[in-house]
């Protein structure tokens, strides 16, 4: 009986301001609250009320066989409990339902894995606790930002205690393989590994409204056929995408909430099909090989790997003089620098500095407060020297 896993992931890129050379020493408030403010209700609006309102309501109608995870960055929950308690509320009516799994990842959706393990594991236990509290859940599903993955990372997951974890299923890692098994990962003795369909994740999430797609115009009878072709060639089917792809990426008006809204009848009225969280597929299948993965994959641009993020010089500059001031920072003691340095670890900030074009896998592509990725570098860099040299008269004063 093949299972669908559909797994959201819930982020709101947290937008820095303006921020000149002639601001050094003077602004030590570093992001654009009043936008970023306006762009969480917007999605509140347009995405996470509607969305959730329709999940709650499939999960009564279909009696708990409709079931669905969530990737929640733990700063969107702080802003959801600062400025939009109703959404919070929503999420919880979810939880309270027993059909939805909430899965971990860092808590500032940051790139540290790749360059501090310790704040890696800090963060994911944060993110942890964070969930515990909110829905009285311990996540045992690691979603890693960006989808980033390899097997050393893996093994990590499987010593922090994750039963679970999710990666893009890129054709370079699978070879003749298909994304529709449960895998081991290579070194792991218990953790599974599931992998993103990419294809049928982005039919959904890029091309739904996109009127010189061939399949245009899109319906769910049409998607439902199309996943229950696929009765015989594996376990599952992971379809893992932005959850503001609902509503907002793709607006009401192009009829994706409806789409939303009639999908698991469709798949349903198939009686080999389920839905199951990642958590329950990995309970109830046996992997089907072990996939060993060496060098880091992403769900970003045509590529699939870190390109988007640190694939030029203006990034790794930026990121490297970041974590460069990781002891500084811990020495303060200090909740504030440390906040504030984890805010600035977010991967949007390096997304904006790419320099390679947008291809489906673009997460981010919807929205740039930057005009190049030049502009997004040198305002970065302004804060970065800002904020170092803050760091240096507060030990100088103490």
């Amino acid at each position: 009986m093949p299972s669908i896993c559909l797994l959201f992931h819930v982020n709101k890129p947290r937008w820095l301001k303006h921020y000149t050379f002639f601001d050094i020493d003077h602004d030590h408030v570093y992001e654009d609250s009043e936008r970023n403010l306006k762009n969480l209700h917007i999605s509140a609006e347009k995405c996470y009320l509607p969305a959730n309102r329709i999940m709650l309501d499939l999960i009564k109608r279909y009696k708990g066989n409709f079931r669905v995870a969530f990737s929640i960055t733990g700063v969107l929950l702080d802003q959801f409990e600062k400025h939009r308690v109703d959404v919070l509320e929503s999420f919880k009516r979810l939880a309270d339902t027993g059909c939805v799994e909430f899965v971990g990842e860092t808590y500032y959706h940051s790139l540290a894995y790749l360059y501090s393990v310790r704040e890696f594991r800090e963060q994911v236990m944060l993110h942890g606790k964070k969930i515990k509290t909110l829905f009285g859940q311990t996540p045992r599903t690691l979603r890693h930002t960006e989808l980033i993955y390899n097997s050393a990372l893996a093994k990590y997951a499987e010593k922090m205690g994750y039963h679970v974890i999710v990666a893009e299923g890129a054709d370079k890692i699978l070879g003749w393989r298909s994304p529709n098994y449960v895998y081991r990962p290579s070194g792991c003795k218990t953790l599974k590994l599931l992998l993103r369909n990419y294809r049928l994740s982005d039919d959904i999430a890029f091309h739904f409204s996109d009127p010189k797609w061939s399949e245009h115009p899109f319906a769910a009878d049409k998607y439902a056929n199309w996943i229950q072709s696929m009765n015989d060639t594996g376990d599952v089917i992971n379809l893992f995408m932005n959850y503001e792809t609902f509503g907002e990426h793709q607006a009401d008006e192009t009829g994706i909430l409806d789409f939303l809204r009639r999908l698991p009848r469709e798949i349903l009225a198939h009686p080999d099909f389920r839905f199951q969280t990642p958590l329950e597929i990995a309970g109830n299948c046996t992997p089907a090989d072990e996939l060993d993965v060496d060098d880091y994959i992403s769900w970003a641009d045509a590529g699939r790997d870190l390109d988007s993020r640190l694939g030029n010089a203006l990034q790794k500059d930026a990121i490297t003089a970041l974590y460069s001031m990781e002891s500084k920072v811990r020495r303060r003691k200090e909740a504030i620098f440390l906040h504030t340095w984890r805010m600035l670890q977010a991967s949007d900030h390096f997304f904006y500095m790419r320099t390679r074009g947008l291809a489906d896998g673009d997460s981010d592509k919807h929205s740039n407060p930057y005009g190049s990725p030049y502009d997004a570098y040198i305002n970065y860099m302004n804060i970065i020297d800002d904020f170092s040299g803050y760091l240096g008269k507060k030990e100088v004063r103490n």
